[in-house]
């Protein structure tokens, strides 16, 4: 049987590596700091909840208001309304407000982190900022 030390670099990593996501997995099935328990509780109260985010653009900063609709931590419904300052911001907000609710309705609020939607992506970040505040609001 070779010793750890004997064995080539690479085998040591790899295995090293495997314990490490052994570990981070297992770390998922305890509660963790806003998340959901193993059980399966729900972590935000029910209800409807708004908030506004901002996001940079070339031009200017602008800004969205989001509306969730959370029942059991699954977002149930989704809103995104938009004050575009600029004529790309307006066509941008358009097409993220026509793909959004793709996106996010049915799924747990604790999963959701937009990058893109509708091949909007700046208008995203605005969305996650709203959501973030969404999320403290409902909090438990």
């Amino acid at each position: 049987m070779l010793r750890p030390s004997a064995l080539p670099k690479p085998v040591r990593i790899g295995s090293a590596l495997t314990g490490v996501a052994g570990i981070v997995a297992l770390a998922g099935c305890t509660a963790g700091a806003g998340g959901a328990t193993s059980a399966g509780a729900a972590t935000y109260k029910d209800g409807t909840y708004s908030a506004s985010g901002t996001y940079q653009t070339p031009e200017t900063t602008e800004t969205i208001t989001v509306s969730i609709t959370l029942k059991n931590d699954l977002v149930t419904n989704v809103q995104v309304t938009g004050e575009p300052r600029r004529p790309e911001s307006q066509q941008y907000q358009s097409q993220f407000i026509g793909g959004i609710s793709d996106v996010v309705v049915g799924k747990d609020i604790d999963q959701l982190s937009v990058s893109r939607v509708a091949g909007s992506s700046l208008t995203s970040n605005g969305f996650n900022q709203a959501l973030d505040q969404i999320k403290s609001e409902a909090a438990k």
